[in-house]
């Protein structure tokens, strides 16, 4: 069995990788659509990484469900929190393979900190469509178990959003309604706000990303006749978008700014959550599966000439 498995359909290619299930490539005319990793230099910065059992941080790497206080370990020492979960460098067992499409699975035991077991299987798919991903989580234990999750591309349009940004060459839009507040931690401080009026108001028509800053959870999506909420980066000649099925009621942006070399202000992520930032602690929209109970989320990429 490979480390890495290969998919094509159309004019779309994709490198799904065994270790944390992660999406290594995702092009189109051999165009990058997603910032790309191999396991021999990455994945940086969570690049194309599965987040679960919860995305985002959880301050101090503690928190309290259901009476019982739990510590995770804290991986993200600028915001002294634990972040994007427990299985992106776990080894996940592929169930079903062919040339559009790869289902792994996980069959996760818990963790002092999460003492909570899980079966979470992902199919990764490509079509005419692009790539759709489905995720299924199943409690496999004895007790209610918290649970978030999401995931973590990076959009591209193959050369540095801020050398395109410069020449005023980049667009966004995001169908989002309102924005979390965070402190100076990242975490939430306070309601969520609605966009309409401040600088985080990406609501369609699309706007030039000139020199934006994001590193943001948004809520309150705006959905289409299918369910789904967008984000789309245009460029010269073509436009990356993101779609969130039904039950990705959150979206964190970021527009790298932290990263450094060349990696600073170079993508997107574009990540689609079932839950905002610390929702082990606030309860936010998070997901409480009950002994054998299952929760399933879809979200896809795709391209679009313009």
């Amino acid at each position: 069995m490979g480390e890495v498995f290969a998919l094509r359909a159309g004019e779309y290619r994709a490198r799904i990788d065994r270790i944390g299930a992660g999406l290594q490539e995702l092009t189109w005319r051999e165009r990058d659509l997603v910032w790309p990793y191999t396991r021999g230099e990455g994945p940086l910065a969570f690049q194309g990484q599965l987040l679960a059992p919860w995305p985002n941080r959880v301050g101090s790497g503690r928190y309290t469900f259901q009476g019982t206080g739990y510590r995770l370990d804290v991986n993200d020492d600028a915001t002294g929190s634990a972040i994007h979960g427990l299985v992106n460098d776990l080894e996940w067992v592929p169930l079903e393979e062919s040339e559009e499409a790869v289902t792994l699975r996980l069959d996760f035991a818990g963790t002092s900190g999460y003492p909570f077991p899980l079966e979470l299987t992902v199919t990764y798919r490509l079509g005419v469509d692009g790539l759709s991903v489905t995720t299924a989580a199943r409690n496999t234990g004895a007790a209610e178990a918290p649970f978030g999750l999401g995931f973590h591309p990076y959009l591209t349009l193959g050369t540095p959003l801020h050398e395109l940004a410069e020449r005023g060459e980049v667009t966004v839009e995001a169908t989002v309604g309102s924005y979390q507040p965070t402190d100076s931690r990242l975490l939430p401080a306070g309601d969520p706000v609605p966009v309409a009026g401040s600088g985080f108001d990406l609501r369609p028509p699309a706007r030039e990303l000139g020199s934006t800053v994001l590193d943001t959870a948004f809520t309150d999506l705006e959905r289409d006749a299918d369910g789904c909420a967008w984000v789309r980066l245009g460029g010269p000649g073509h436009r990356v978008s993101l779609w969130c099925g039904p039950g990705f009621g959150w979206l964190q942006l970021f527009t790298s700014d932290t990263l450094g070399g060349g990696l600073h202000r170079a993508h997107l992520a574009a990540e689609p959550m079932t839950c905002p930032p610390d929702a082990l602690n606030s309860g936010r929209d998070l997901l409480v599966l009950g002994p054998g109970e299952s929760v399933e989320r879809a979200f896809g990429i795709l391209a679009e000439q313009l």
